[in-house]
């Protein structure tokens, strides 16, 4: 297999000399993981959400970053085409991503916060974090904590979930605690992070950046939702108890993780958030805000936190996760294929996302419109290097839409569907 998707690989990169197809890469949008529904935007519920946001803005009032989170929301669903606008819609032609992803977009020369009808929590509280988390966003590049993030694929293995969920385990016994018992606490987690990182070449700097690029925004949520510094933790602690049910920590690591380490920093570093930069670390500014390190022996610390048990589960999950790689391997590197350009602005469901080793990364729920046409997916391959985007061979083709097992394409003007390097696979090329 490992040959096969060698061949795939290089087949591609003669695919993008030949037919001078020129690739933009940029960071895909995130979407939240519930699947989504059909419904129109309702207007008054829409209004209420604004108005919500307009009130933790307030209450903000620009203390902890400085700057005021306030700023344009658009609510959007992509089925109906219906929006809801929290001031009037600017005359520009609305971005293609929206409402398909929860994201911050420029439309009509304003950087805007959008968000999925149907993903809008119906829980107050739960509500009011996520306009928080995507309002943060949008001010994230003026505050220059913008950062591109890379794959973190090694926490989709045994050892690198192990870990993690260890870490968690750890913090929100800190979150709980006071005085030594944090301190021991503390000392675990950062014990626990050190020797996942050690396990796993550049994960110290792959972790780093998604944490400042969603870890950062999910502390802002939940501080400002949470009003107060006790409801705060509650929330922080309940976060970090439920990631371990996600399927996968490979983009939601951060959230649990960045919220629990900002809220320690609120304890040990006062205004911390005016002194942050783009380069720090989390974990390393708490262990020098408190002056706690790492404790000495992770394994046996494994045990305070019941890892034998979750050392077990983790290699049953690991034999799960080999023949699902198989099975994912066999439909999209080894059988034929179709490969269409990767594009930016693209949405997807963080659920399922499943890393396929020297090869890519697979995206359910895979949503985007670009100059070569419109795409919605089931289940795409988004390689790592070239960076395109892998569909299974189409299975009926009418005018200029193709279909395939799950997934729809539209072909713009200009574009054709022709054959690929390896015999059996198709790629979408643009036309001289």
């Amino acid at each position: 297999m490992m040959r096969a998707a060698a061949c795939l690989v290089n087949n591609i990169q003669e695919t993008m000399t030949h037919s001078r197809t020129v690739i933009v890469s940029a960071a895909v949008v995130a979407l939240v993981t519930a699947a989504p529904g059909r419904a129109q935007v309702d207007q008054a519920r829409a209004a209420s959400y604004f108005r919500e946001a307009a009130a933790l803005c307030a209450a903000d009032s620009g203390k902890l970053w400085g700057v005021s989170l306030c700023g344009p929301i658009v609510i959007a669903d992509p089925a109906t085409g219906t929006i809801a606008t929290s001031e009037p819609a600017p005359a520009a032609q609305r971005p293609a991503a929206l409402g398909f992803a929860n994201a911050a977009m420029e439309w009509g020369g304003t950087r805007w916060t959008t968000l999925v009808w149907q993903f809008v929590p119906t829980d107050a509280h739960a509500r009011g974090r996520l306009l928080v988390h995507e309002l943060f966003h949008r001010v994230q590049p003026q505050l220059k904590l913008f950062v591109r993030d890379v794959p973190n694929d090694h926490l989709d293995t045994e050892d690198g979930r192990f870990w993690m969920q260890l870490e968690w385990r750890a913090l929100a016994r800190a979150l709980k605690t006071n005085d030594a018992g944090r301190r021991t606490a503390l000392a675990d987690a950062l014990a626990f992070r050190a020797a996942r990182r050690a396990a796993f070449a550049g994960a110290a700097e792959s972790e780093r950046l998604l944490e400042i690029q969603e870890g950062l925004a999910q502390y802002t949520g939940t501080v400002v939702a949470s009003g107060s510094h006790l409801v705060a933790i509650a929330d922080a602690i309940d976060q970090l108890e439920r990631a371990a049910g996600t399927p996968t920590f490979v983009r939601t690591f951060a959230y649990p993780s960045g919220a629990a380490y900002g809220l320690l920093l609120d304890e040990y570093a006062p205004g911390w958030t005016r002194r942050i930069s783009p380069a720090d670390d989390l974990g390393a500014l708490v262990a020098t805000a408190s002056g706690i390190s790492a404790a000495a022996g992770a394994n046996e610390r494994a045990a305070a936190y019941g890892g034998s048990e979750l050392r077990a589960t983790e290699r049953t999950r690991e034999v799960q996760r080999q023949a699902r790689i198989a099975e994912l391997r066999r439909k999209f590197v080894d059988g034929p294929v179709l490969i269409v350009p990767f594009a930016s602005g693209a949405a997807f469901t963080t659920t399922g996302m499943t890393p396929l080793p020297g090869v890519g990364t697979i995206y359910p729920g895979y949503r985007v419109t670009a100059e070569w046409g419109s795409l919605q997916a089931d289940q795409v391959l988004v390689l790592t290097d070239p960076r395109m985007v892998v569909l299974t061979a189409p299975t009926k083709s009418e005018g200029s839409t193709l279909t395939g097992d799950g997934w729809s394409l539209t072909r713009a003007a200009g574009w054709a569907v022709r054959p690929g390097a390896r015999t059996g696979d198709l790629q979408l090329i643009k036309e001289r």
